[in-house]
């Protein structure tokens, strides 16, 4: 397939040429894959040379971290604000996971990094680096706060070790392309019985909810 050339001139603005490129990078991404996608035909998309490009982004792992940071917390307000619609953070956990999974895998380039052909990239891109990690506590550091304040959090727990463990199921669960259906009984009685009793205090609404 022949690379195209889009004619595109940069911003001025550094923040707004940042934006750009990720544009640019998205609709290569989906052009051609992510497996087979150079700097170069980002570069061609934005309308401007390979150096430009690593001005704003160090190599093609750091552009994709970037894209992937920009478009999770497009989602992070509107999360929080279905997730404080439960009552406890046991409700939050479990409904927060199954929200942010199906909303993921709705994406369209976050459906291209976790497809089965990519998962050894996304893994290292999203699990080893602690791009993952740092992206749940942003997303889940002000309800466990609130969950401290009820009372709901075990003692001795940091919100760091919790948000990695959050990190370790989502990532599991993006994998699983069968998991995801809100009203599965299965899925949330996985989540309720191996995640919540070494995170919260009380389990019981969310056990609650498996029978209602």
């Amino acid at each position: 397939m022949a690379r195209r050339r889009s004619g595109g001139v940069l911003s001025e603005d550094a923040d707004e040429a940042r934006a750009q490129i990720l544009k640019a990078a998205e609709a290569t991404f989906q052009r051609y894959s992510i497996a087979k996608t150079t700097m170069d035909d980002i570069a061609k998309e934005a309308g401007v040379s390979r150096p430009t490009i690593y001005r704003y982004f160090r190599d093609r792992d750091t552009l994709i971290a970037a894209m992937v940071e920009t478009r999770s917390r497009r989602l992070f307000d509107k999360a929080r604000a279905y997730l404080r619609e439960r009552a406890t953070f046991a409700e939050q956990i479990v409904d927060g996971l199954i929200f942010l999974v199906d909303r993921g895998r709705k994406d369209d380039l976050i459906r291209l990094i976790v497809s089965p052909e990519h998962m050894n990239m996304a893994t290292a891109l999203l699990g080893s680096s602690g791009l993952a990690t740092r992206l749940t506590l942003e997303m889940w550091a002000p309800l466990i706060d609130e969950a401290r304040e009820r009372g709901e959090i075990r003692d001795g727990l940091t919100d760091e070790q919790i948000c990695e463990w959050i990190t370790l199921v989502e990532l599991i669960l993006v994998g699983r392309m069968d998991f995801g259906a809100s009203d599965d009984p299965e899925h949330r009685r996985m989540l309720t019985t191996f995640l919540l009793p070494g995170i919260v205090t009380d389990t019981s609404a969310a056990d609650a909810r498996l029978v209602t």
